[in-house]
């Protein structure tokens, strides 16, 4: 079997299962339209630890030990934790694998970062150098405020682009088509994805995420049509990761320029996990964003049959504070799972 396809896209000759996942959200995540399909939700920002950031290394480990749970396993069964966030030195996936103690390897995809560990996981199974991964990544919406914009006690007034960074943490395991044991879903497998490249447009404005990720998107998705010869059609839904309104519209407009009409199959989890009526301007973003929406909504609906081929494709802007104190763009990232029910 070719398992590689043109220079971006791979498939699966022995596609693994996602077994599990497990989500913590924070408060304002818990009032939206998901709230309810959430394994837990937070009233208190820092969960009773001495900070956000501490707060926030808390909920990535609950995440992971809430899917490992629901297959009765615990971390020493695990052979890679896969993972990470938005903090400098993915601090927070690094002390959560400490506390785990499962091998690690640890992921900066900013905001693509789920569909990136879903990726690399499926294919160290396919290739036959793990069994079981567990694949995670979380976000907080004051440690990302603190680090890449300004302190929250400014209160400072955000823009109409602005999105709101998901305080949420989403992990899904990954098992080997062998696997016998307890799962949660039991037809869902990745069955290839495909690997994107940094898109740099120009756009230097932090608070228009959705306009730096969007070209990346376009990007991914036009090189997964190509490669794979396949059609928007023969998906019942793609999903981008937090593309949020402002920038949905600008990826559909991209994919139109490329030849592509997403026939009303597209969906975006930023758009999905807050209301309107909350008023978080053009929606959510983060690690998290697509990680609990994927997890606690998607694969649900999946398992029970609403769809049979989702395409996944998480979005990250890969902005540096530094780099964008000295003047250089935000480059956009966007990498695609092929997700099947069987």
């Amino acid at each position: 079997m070719q398992k590689r396809l043109g220079k971006q896209t791979v498939v699966f000759e022995a596609p693994p299962r996602i077994a599990a996942g497990g989500t913590i959200v924070g408060d304002v995540e818990g009032e939206g339209p998901l709230g309810s399909y959430f394994d837990l939700v937070l009233q208190d920002d820092t969960w009773g630890e001495e900070s956000w950031e501490k707060a926030e290394r808390k909920m990535f480990e609950h995440a992971v030990r809430r899917a490992l749970a629901r297959c009765a396993m615990q971390p020493p069964q695990i052979d890679l934790l896969l993972g990470g966030d938005l903090l400098n030195q993915i601090i927070t996936a690094n002390f959560a694998a400490r506390e785990l103690s499962i091998p690690f390897l640890g992921l900066y995809g900013a905001c693509s970062t789920m569909a990136e560990s879903l990726l690399l996981g499926s294919m160290l199974i396919d290739g036959g150098y793990a069994e079981r991964v567990a694949c995670a990544a979380t976000s907080h919406f004051c440690t990302a405020e603190r680090q890449y914009r300004f302190p929250l006690e400014m209160g400072g007034q955000t823009t109409p682009t602005a999105q709101r960074t998901v305080t949420g943490a989403g992990a899904s395991l990954l098992v080997a088509p062998g696997y016998a044991g307890n799962v949660q879903f039991e037809h869902i497998f990745a069955t290839g994805g495909t690997i994107g490249r940094v898109v740099d447009l120009g756009i230097t404005d932090a608070s228009n995420m959705g306009a730096a990720m969007a070209p990346a998107a376009a990007d991914t998705l036009a090189a997964h049509l190509r490669e794979k010869e396949c059609s928007v059609t023969d998906y019942d839904v793609i999903v981008t990761g937090d593309l949020g309104r402002f920038g949905s519209e600008m990826f559909a407009e991209l994919c139109r320029d490329k030849g592509i009409d997403l026939a009303n199959r597209h969906q975006d989890c930023g758009n999905m996990i807050f209301s309107p009526a909350q008023k978080v301007d053009c929606g959510g973003s983060g690690c998290g964003c697509s990680a609990v929406t994927l997890n606690a909504y998607l694969l649900k609906r999946m398992e029970q049959g609403d769809f049979t081929r989702m395409l996944f494709m998480a979005t990250g802007a890969l902005m540096s504070p530094t780099a964008g104190m000295q003047g250089d763009s935000i480059p956009g990232i966007a990498h695609a799972v092929v997700l099947e029910r069987r």
